[in-house]
């Protein structure tokens, strides 16, 4: 088994490959999709069809923007958790979905990326239900763990050989620091998810921006007693924003 490290639109795209199948760790964005074939075919020197699967962990636009494409174009599985409603649902849901791919395409001018086209469906169709503690589907050494916080479906895997663990946007690192994502939706059910980490004794993980590093407890610690005990939204931003503003001029 071997990981490769792809640079995607915004985000590191994680490609596992084995002697005879491909297991994507997200789906990157729609316009990662000619990236990944270009690195299948013309860097591994593999058939597309040897990509089997491709998991999502949440329905941000870095990590399932380009799964459809994917199974479209190049007949892959896709495999997430199963909620009776999807993450973007209504009319709430498709606003939510417009803000997504807005803080994702100035997430790109930052990094000063061209505007790219990364429209996505906001409802995924999966082919496969995840179930946590379970192992992944043709890919045994992986076993999925659910980790909500950052939505309320976040999923992480587990290789089990190797005690590597990829766990999306449950932990970014900026400036050589490791801090916690925005936005955090349920703030409770994150922290359980960082003590998940804990309890599993996780020191190295897979993260969706920046690839493999090394955690120690006490970093994952320092996240949770930093961790908001509110969630954290643009919604919640720009509320908190006018109330000082307002109180500033009263």
């Amino acid at each position: 088994m071997q990981i490769h490290h792809i640079e995607g639109y915004i985000q590191t795209i994680l490609l596992v490959e084995y002697p005879d199948k491909l297991l994507l760790l997200d789906g990157g964005c729609r316009c990662d999709v000619p990236v990944i074939k270009a690195f299948i075919t013309d860097t591994l020197q593999r058939d597309i069809n040897d990509l089997k699967l491709v998991l999502i962990s949440h329905m941000h636009p870095d990590h399932a923007g380009g799964a459809h494409l994917l199974r479209k174009q190049f007949g892959c599985s896709i495999a997430s958790v199963g909620f009776e409603k999807q993450w973007y649902q209504g009319f709430k849901g498709r606003v939510a979905h417009s803000i997504d791919i807005m803080l994702a395409l100035y997430v790109a001018r930052r990094k000063g990326k061209k505007i790219q086209n990364i429209y996505y469906s906001p409802y995924l169709k999966t082919d496969i239900i995840l179930h946590d503690e379970t192992p992944v589907p043709g890919f045994d050494e992986w076993i999925v763990h659910f980790t909500p916080g950052h939505t309320d479906r976040d999923l992480s895997f587990l290789h089990q050989p190797t005690q590597q663990m990829y766990i999306g946007d449950m932990i970014l690192k900026l400036r050589n620091k490791f801090t916690s994502p925005f936005p955090i939706y349920q703030p409770d059910a994150y922290k359980q998810s960082l003590n998940k980490l804990l309890q599993l004794n996780i020191t190295q993980i897979l993260m969706a921006h920046d690839g493999y590093t090394e955690i120690s407890p006490e970093e994952i610690q320092r996240l949770i007693d930093k961790s908001t005990n509110h969630p954290l939204t643009v919604v919640n931003v720009i509320k908190n924003k006018l109330m000082k503003r307002n109180r500033y001029k009263n």
